[in-house]
C-alpha cells in the first residue's frame, strides 16, 4: 500500500481509537519509552497514545511522497528509513537517515502540512504513527504539549542540519 493510502487506514484506526475512553496502555509504554519523548509528562504521554497507532513498514515501502499531506508523525522503534529528494533528471538520492529511537517527519507541525521529501524504509521498521491532524488539535489546545513538541523536533532539526554541514563540508573538501 503507498503511503497516502497507508495513512489513510492508519488515520482511520487512529479515529476509531478515538472512539475508546482510554488509550491502550502498551501505546503509553512504547511512547514514554521513546527517546524523543523520555522525560515527557505522564499526562502530555497519554494525550498522544490517543492519536498514536503502532505500524510496521516492509523493506523498501514507501512511507510518504513530497507533496502528499503531511497528517502524520512517526516515532521510529527499530529499522531505518531513509529520507530522498529528486535530482533535476528524477533520479533520487539519499537527503538524510533516521534510525531507531528517532522521530520521523516534521512537516506536519508546519504550514503547508506537505512532506518536502519521500521516506522509505530501507529494513524492515516497527514505529508509532500519531496523527498529524490530532497532533495539532492537542497543540492547539494545550501549550505546554505544544512547547514540548516545538522544543524537541527544533533539538532533532538542530542535530540533522548539522550533520548535513558537515557531510557537505567534507564532501566538498574531498573534492577538491
Amino acid at each position: 500500500m503507498g503511503g497516502t493510502g497507508l495513512f489513510l487506514s492508519l488515520h482511520w484506526k487512529v479515529l476509531h481509537h478515538l472512539e475508546m475512553s482510554r488509550p491502550d496502555p502498551e501505546i503509553e509504554r512504547r511512547l514514554a519509552a521513546h527517546p524523543f519523548l523520555q522525560r515527557m509528562s505522564p499526562h502530555h504521554i497519554e494525550l498522544l497514545a490517543l492519536s498514536a497507532m503502532p505500524t510496521e513498514f516492509d523493506a523498501g515501502q514507501i512511507i510518504f511522497r513530497a507533496g502528499d499531506p503531511a497528517n502524520g508523525f512517526y516515532l521510529i522503534e527499530t529499522g531505518t528509513v531513509v529520507l530522498e529528494g529528486k535530482l533535476n533528471d528524477g533520479e533520487p538520492v539519499v537527503i538524510d537517515t533516521v534510525s531507531a529511537g528517532e522521530p520521523l517527519g516534521w512537516s506536519w507541525l508546519f504550514s503547508p502540512y506537505l512532506w518536502q521529501f519521500d521516506a522509505r524504509a530501507t529494513e524492515p521498521c516497527n514505529a508509532i504513527c500519531l496523527s498529524g491532524i490530532m497532533l495539532r488539535q492537542h497543540r492547539d489546545e494545550d501549550l505546554t504539549l505544544s512547547h514540548e513538541l516545538y522544543k524537541r523536533t527544533s533539538e532533532v532539526m538542530v542535530r540533522r542540519l548539522q550533520a548535513a554541514r558537515s557531510k557537505l563540508i567534507t564532501e566538498q573538501k574531498s573534492s577538491q
